[in-house]
């Protein structure tokens, strides 16, 4: 009788919500895990663990630059992203040009099972990966087909986020009722949002296909709520942002004043 090997595990660095919905696909799927919490060793691990099958970096946005600037080089190859607000030169500027990444368009609360938006996006050597793990559970992963889809995906998403948080700061209630009852609002801190995505990414897409796009992230739930607790630091950053470029982005800075 033939034996079936294990695949390599995959690391996973960070045990959040998020990182739980990730681990329960991946052993779905066959892959055994290594959990990675802040005290451990991460040159150790890489030494341990030099070929695993992905390396998941799992840890919220505020802490993402810092584990990449002390991620080993030997896990480079294996990287995986999922956070919020990314863009190419989150990874780059560490690097990790071949990262793979996927735009999480699922929420998981603490108490609460996963609920499915819209697909997610995933590009790079560990998207199939991503998408046989994570379609074992029942979420369904759209593999990209180069890089230029990805950058259209992120910025979509940033969108979605940043218009909505900084809306609901300003009107409260969920994405179905700002598109429906506010979109001339919605509408135009998605223009000044997509000034500052444009300035960050060096390149202009196109504002219609990415509205047209977010809306139907919105039309996956509308009853998601508006404005989370990081919607006031979203805010902020993006008129630091702003400011950096020397944009104007009035409708932020209306926000802003209204809510001060």
């Amino acid at each position: 009788m033939q034996i079936k090997t294990h695949p390599a595990p995959v690391v996973i660095i960070g045990i959040g919500e998020m990182a739980g919905v990730f681990a329960r696909g991946f052993l779905r799927a066959g892959y055994p895990i290594y959990p990675v919490t802040r005290d451990m060793d991460l040159q150790a691990l890489a030494e341990d663990i030099p070929n695993p099958s992905l390396v998941l970096v799992a840890v919220g946005e505020g802490d993402l630059q810092g584990v990449l600037k002390t991620l080993p080089k030997a896990w480079h190859p294996y990287v995986a992203l999922l956070q919020n607000e990314l863009l190419p030169q989150d990874w780059q500027q560490h690097g990790l040009d071949d990262a793979t990444v996927i735009s999480v368009w699922f929420e998981k609360k603490a108490g609460q099972d996963f609920k499915v938006i819209v697909p997610s996006p995933a590009f790079g050597k560990g998207a199939q990966l991503l998408a046989e793990s994570l379609g074992s559970i029942g979420i369904p992963v759209a593999v990209l087909d180069n890089e230029q889809d990805l950058l259209f995906e992120l910025v979509r998403k940033n969108l979605y986020i940043l218009t909505s948080n900084i809306a609901g700061l300003q009107v409260g209630g969920t994405v179905g009722s700002l598109w429906h009852e506010h979109s001339e609002l919605a509408r135009a801190i998605t223009d000044d949002i997509y000034q500052i995505q444009s300035q960050l990414c060096g390149e202009s897409l196109d504002l219609e296909a990415l509205t047209n796009a977010m809306v139907a992230a919105f039309e996956g739930d509308m009853a998601h709520k508006c404005m989370g607790r990081s919607a006031p630091a979203r805010l902020k950053r993006a008129l630091e942002q702003a400011d950096k470029f020397g944009l104007d982005v009035p409708n932020l800075r209306h926000v802003q004043q209204a809510s001060s």
